[in-house]
């Protein structure tokens, strides 16, 4: 059996795949019906993300992976219906280039002279 799950850049050196936060847990959602997988990811897509992939996989290794990431995951089934959350997080741990987030040089060198400046008001 498989399931789907939405995943950004498939089958690249920069995949992500999609979760979303219930409380302090990142969930990723297992979809039962291809079907319900298309239209979350179209959903998405409707809300200015970019647009994700929706691939078939086996549960067992999604189960591990969440397990090793310390993230949850759940079944929706053909019963359930899901939507995307109304607010989203600001930043992601995946970037759709690849990059990582990081301060800039010039950021590098704004926040030093602002720690000068506020250290010698000590």
């Amino acid at each position: 059996m498989s399931v789907f799950v939405l995943l950004f850049n498939a089958r690249t050196d920069n995949e992500g795949i999609y979760s979303t936060q219930v409380g302090d847990r990142n969930v990723i959602l297992m979809f039962e019906q291809e079907d319900d997988a298309v239209r979350y990811a179209d959903q998405l897509e409707a809300e200015d993300f970019p647009k994700p992939t929706v691939e078939g996989i086996d549960p067992e290794e999604i189960e591990e992976f969440c397990q090793d990431s310390d993230y949850d995951c759940i079944l929706v089934t053909a019963e359930m219906l899901v939507t995307p959350p109304s607010q989203h997080i600001e930043e992601t741990d995946w970037q759709p280039d690849g990059r990582k987030q990081s301060p800039t040089e010039d950021e590098d060198i704004d926040l030093e002279a602002m720690r000068r400046r506020l250290e010698k008001l000590l």
